[in-house]
Order: structure tokens, then C-alpha cells, then sequence
């Protein structure tokens, strides 16, 4: 990616900056401007979105917090889907196709939200951040690994407020669960149990074959594969099961990993893992019997990551993690009757003490979320909490707070999500993928036969982001990009 040219042009942003850092920038009271509840010009953020429709459409005007802000911009590759009703919300807005025509040419844009398949947020915010724009970046992070790492740095280094999309991470439940942990209720913790019923869209079969006749007329499908390699037009990839394939997704892991796996990984203080290994479901086709297609998520998978004891640990922990419907067994000392987890035991976390287990999910903020069960035989339950009117925990709304206090101020160190944070809990889901993946390496041995080499404990050098038994497997630690589109 080329670095923007370099101007003498004063953006607004750093004017919005120096306001909030300078005590003695003098600002025109609101009231002498347009009455009570008028918003100085001078005190509004100029937002854009990246991916307008779907859950580009909340976050973007969550941000914009019922007006408080400013969306100037508007970005998606296809306007009359879902992403209309967002064109309709914020008339005002210019609209763009391509991202990086939109932040070329408005100069005055402070901030984005990055709402678009997983292999475009790398690129993306790497594109924003180097012209001082900060994001937010819908969860996972970024499709591998090595993006994480580099976002993580460019945001440091370009002083960018971030935020990544995973909400649950601002439920204030979440604080019950730390709570218990920082109390030592169940002792020292030693497994961690995580797991989901996703995917809840095809996968573990053969790409579909490409049919450009089938492309919607407004869908702008170059664009759409963006860092992917190029392919003709392909039915049933967007809007959405694009998830269940690896050149566009990253599998159930990236969908809900980021929520779920945020709960461990926070409260017990958690970094990168030292290893890790997989084993997928099988799927019966006629050229990968008895597993699934390589170009596509398996359909369900289990996992094992290992880590270093903590501080909050006190221990060093094995982390399962489980998918496509399959869950841990139904721990002894919660009463057979009641859920594991989130409603129905469909996703949750377990973290088991040797003391009790604490089980919630995270996302889920019913009144009997979380749980606290003891081997003598107490209980406790996260508190009842009224529900807020600030959608999603209020998860953007900081954001845009935190920018206007500044990089580093109160509000930047207390997001519950930048990328300081962010990047090594995603690159932490990330390597899941990267050891399924590695479950279907394949070489042909000295009798002719093709044997599954990659189907190992695959040891981590999380500093430098390399496995260090297994070379072939460091391929799936990035990605190639089409040219153009590197980052």
C-alpha cells in the first residue's frame, strides 16, 4: 500500500484534537449558538462508514449517537440492498463504492466504521489509519494473524484512537465475571471451555461454481473481492455466506470466537498461546473423503490452545473451544436441569477452579447471567441489570467519545476493545484457524500415498509469530493479496 501524499493542509481532525487537549482553545458556548441542545460545528466528528448495509448499518449510526456526530460519508458495493435504508437515515452523506476513493478525497473525515466481509478490515484500516483517521473495525480484528500485529503497531505509531466490534466486551456482566476471578472464588483456574452452535451458514463443501449472469446489476463484484484473488462472479457468497469460505472468511472462530473468547482471555489476563491443535468433523464428497473441502471452513471443529500461567490463572490453562453445534459435557456441580452457558447451552464459556466453575455468556444479558457454582455447594448469579437505552452496551458511543478526549486520555485507556487489547486477543482466535487449516496439509509419502502431515501440536513463538515445528503451516500466518491490494 502506497503512503498517502504528504500536504501542509491543517485537517479539522487535528483542530477536533488540540480543542480537547489545549485548556486554552476558547470554544463559543452552545447556547449563545442555537439554544439548548445545539451542537457546535466545532464539537461534531465528521464519520464515514466502510460496508454501509448489514451490521455497518448499526454501527454507523450508533456512532453517529442519534445525531450527536456528523456522517458525511457513506461506502458499499452494492447501495440497493440492505445498505439503502442507511442512505435513507443519513441523506447529507456523499456515497462511494470504493473506500479508498472516499478517504482520497474527503479530506475532513475524522473517523470510520469498517463493517465489511473479514478479508477486507485489514486493508481497509490500514488505508484510514495511514491518513490519521481512526476506526472502528467490526470483529475478527482483521482475517490473520500477521494483520492483527501490524494494525495493532500502526495504531500505536500513528497515535489512532480503535475499537473493534466486539460489543459484549462494554456489558457491564463483564465485570462480574472479573470480579469473581480477581476475588479468587474458584481458585486457581486451570481449563477454560468455550464453544458455539455457529456456523449457522454452508460450509465444508466445494466453492460454488461461478455464474456471472447471476451477478446483481449493482453489485460491484471487483470490488467486493478487494485483497482476495479474482474469480468470476459467485453466487451465494454475498452478502453473507461468504463466512464458510477462507479466501473471504474466517469460519465460526471469527464469527463468534472474538465474543466469546474476549471473556477468558480478559479476565484471566491472558496473551498469546504457546500452542495449539485441531481436528475437524468429516463431510462425505467424492474428492475429500472422509474431510472437508480445503477452500472452505469445516463444519465443525475442535480446538486446544494452550497458555502460560497468570497472575489471575495461577495457573497455566488448556483452552478448548468447539463448533458446529458440539459442547462440553454438562459439568457435575450445575444442576442437570439448568443451561450451561448462554439459552438453550448453544454458546458459553466455562471456566473451571479448583474451587467451582464460573459458566456465562457474555453477550447474553439476562438476569441469570453469569453463573458462580461451588464444590461445597454455593451459588451466585450476575446481578439483574436494567437494560440501557444506548444500543450495544454504549460500544461505539465510547469510541467516539475517546476520540474527541484524544489519544491516550482517560477515555482511549479505559475502551474496552482498542487495538492494544484487540490484537493479540484476535490473533489468539485467529491461530485456532490456523492449526484447523493446518489439519489438511497433505503430501504425498514414499509409498505413493497422501498422508496428513499438518496433524500435530503446533508450537507457537508468539513474539515472532511463527510455528517453530512445522514450516509449512506458517502460510496461513498471512495471506496473499491480489496486487493492488497488498497491506
Amino acid at each position: 500500500m502506497k503512503n498517502p501524499p504528504k500536504t501542509s493542509h491543517k485537517s479539522r481532525r487535528e483542530f477536533i484534537k488540540n480543542i480537547a487537549m489545549a485548556s486554552t482553545v476558547m470554544i463559543v458556548p452552545r447556547h449563545v449558538l442555537g439554544g439548548v441542545g445545539f451542537i457546535a460545528p466545532s464539537d461534531q466528528l465528521n464519520l464515514a462508514a466502510i460496508g454501509s448495509g448489514g451490521k455497518g448499518a448499526s454501527d454507523i449510526a450508533n456512532a453517529s449517537v442519534n445525531g450527536r456526530e456528523r456522517v458525511v460519508a457513506l461506502c458499499d458495493v452494492d447501495f440497493s440492498g440492505s445498505a439503502s435504508k442507511t442512505v435513507e437515515k443519513f441523506p447529507k452523506a456523499k456515497l462511494y463504492a470504493d473506500y479508498r476513493e472516499m478517504l482520497d478525497k474527503e479530506k475532513d473525515i475524522d473517523a470510520v466504521t469498517i463493517s465489511t466481509p473479514d478479508h477486507v478490515h485489514g486493508h481497509a484500516a490500514a488505508y484510514a489509519m495511514k491518513r490519521g483517521v481512526h476506526v472502528y473495525v467490526q470483529k475478527p480484528m482483521t482475517h490473520n494473524i500477521r494483520e492483527a500485529r501490524l494494525l495493532t503497531q500502526m495504531a500505536r505509531e500513528n497515535k489512532i484512537v480503535s475499537q473493534m466490534g466486539n460489543q459484549g466486551a462494554s456489558n457491564p456482566l463483564l465485570n462480574t465475571v472479573q470480579g469473581w476471578v480477581d476475588a479468587g472464588k474458584i481458585g486457581k483456574i486451570s481449563q477454560v471451555q468455550v464453544w458455539t452452535n455457529r456456523p449457522v451458514w454452508p460450509q465444508g463443501f466445494a466453492m460454488p461454481q461461478a455464474d456471472k449472469s447471476q451477478k446483481p446489476k449493482d453489485l460491484n463484484w471487483d470490488l467486493w473481492l478487494g485483497p482476495a484473488s479474482y474469480r468470476e462472479y459467485t453466487p451465494d457468497l454475498h452478502p453473507f455466506n461468504w463466512r464458510g469460505w477462507w479466501d473471504y472468511g474466517t469460519g465460526a472462530l471469527g464469527d463468534v470466537g472474538c465474543h466469546l473468547i474476549d471473556i477468558p482471555f480478559r479476565t484471566l489476563g491472558l496473551m498469546y498461546p504457546l500452542d495449539a491443535e485441531s481436528s475437524v468433523g468429516s463431510v462425505y464428497t467424492k474428492m475429500w473423503t472422509p474431510d472437508y473441502h480445503p477452500e472452505g471452513c469445516p463444519a465443525s471443529s475442535f480446538t486446544t490452545l494452550s497458555f502460560a500461567e497468570t497472575a489471575k490463572s495461577g495457573s497455566p490453562i488448556k483452552m478448548t473451544w468447539s463448533d458446529g453445534g458440539i459442547r462440553p459435557s454438562h459439568p457435575d456441580i450445575i444442576p442437570a436441569d439448568q443451561d450451561i452457558g448462554g439459552q438453550n447451552s448453544n454458546n458459553g464459556v466455562i471456566m473451571i477452579g479448583e474451587k467451582g466453575i464460573i459458566t456465562t455468556n457474555i453477550n447474553d444479558s439476562s438476569p441469570l447471567m453469569p453463573k458462580l457454582f461451588l464444590n461445597d455447594g454455593t451459588t451466585e448469579f450476575g446481578p439483574e441489570i436494567e437494560k440501557s437505552d444506548e444500543p450495544e452496551y454504549g460500544h461505539q458511543r465510547l469510541w467516539v467519545d475517546a476520540i474527541k478526549a484524544g489519544y491516550n486520555s482517560p477515555e482511549h485507556k479505559g475502551l474496552t476493545s482498542s487495538f492494544d487489547y484487540a490484537g493479540p486477543m484476535t490473533e489468539t482466535v485467529l491461530m485456532g484457524n490456523l492449526a484447523i487449516r493446518s489439519y489438511m496439509l497433505r503430501r504425498e509419502n514414499s509409498k505413493g500415498q497422501m498422508e496428513f502431515y499438518g496433524r500435530k501440536k503446533l508450537l507457537w513463538d508468539g513474539e515472532n509469530m511463527r510455528i517453530t515445528n512445522l514450516e509449512e503451516a506458517n502460510q496461513f500466518v498471512g495471506r496473499t493479496y491480489r496486487e493492488g491490494w497488498e497491506v
